[in-house]
């Protein structure tokens, strides 16, 4: 019935009628066809394998599930609140994303990648000796993991425990991501022993992993009550933590 229909629309009532009393006509049609596919979660029609992947309109869905996943998790965001919100089809959704599982694995890649570029950014300050970066990027931790914007908080905080039992792939992600924050953070802490602003310590990789654990901690608690007194305490003994030479 729909060929019926989509034939109807695209050629003159006479072939409509006799479909071969045109040569080339039913050829032209069968490609059509074929090139055309009824996408039965948004009843649109669209090209498919034709149609040019917009990195805007993918970039933009990645963008308001950031916000949404930040705000209530992986598993609290359904598809069709999260395609309202960005005001796309579900038949655009899985041009770009064949599953909510290759979702959440870009929506966590894109993390990782813009989270590095700002730890990098923060740890690698020209301006401030290697002591003084540690505590900025704390002090921002703190001021982001309660900031009323929900997309500034950490992902790592929020997926970590829930995405777990659900997706091998993200949670592999996440776990690089972490991976790569701790040696981020004990190559500044060997750079602060250099150049004198960090009093001589053993293990840096292991200090590092032991006061970003204590951050993902404090930051779960933060979220329970919506106040940084967690926070607070975490920035207070991590300074404890990092000696002062």
């Amino acid at each position: 019935m729909l060929v019926i229909m989509y034939w109807r629309s695209q050629f003159p009532q006479g072939v409509v009628a006799n479909p071969f009393a045109r040569s080339g006509s039913i050829f032209r049609f069968l490609r059509i066809c074929e090139a055309i596919a009824l996408d039965d979660r948004s009843n649109r029609p669209y090209r498919t394998g034709m149609e040019q992947r917009n990195p805007d309109t993918q970039a933009h869905i990645l963008s308001i599930g950031r916000r949404l996943t930040a705000k209530s998790g992986y598993a609290g965001v359904g598809l069709n609140e999260l395609l309202k919100e960005a005001g796309v089809p579900k038949g655009s959704f899985y041009h770009y994303f064949p599953s909510k599982e290759a979702y959440g694995i870009a929506l966590l890649r894109e993390f990782a990648n813009d989270y590095e570029g700002k730890l990098t950014q923060t740890l690698n300050h020209p301006g401030k000796d290697a002591r003084s970066r540690l505590i900025a990027y704390f002090t921002q931790w703190r001021k982001q993991q309660t900031s009323d914007v929900p997309e500034e908080r950490c992902l790592v905080v929020k997926l970590s425990a829930e995405v777990a039992d659900l997706s091998p792939e993200m949670s592999r992600i996440l776990e690089q991501s972490v991976q790569a924050i701790v040696n981020h953070l004990a190559r500044t802490l060997r750079e602060g022993v250099a150049d004198g602003s960090i009093g001589a310590h053993e293990q840096s990789k292991e200090l590092a992993a032991t006061i970003y654990y204590l951050w993902l901690g404090a930051s779960l608690v933060a979220g329970l009550s919506d106040r940084d007194t967690a926070l607070t305490s975490a920035l207070r003994a991590t300074k404890a933590l990092i000696p002062a030479r």
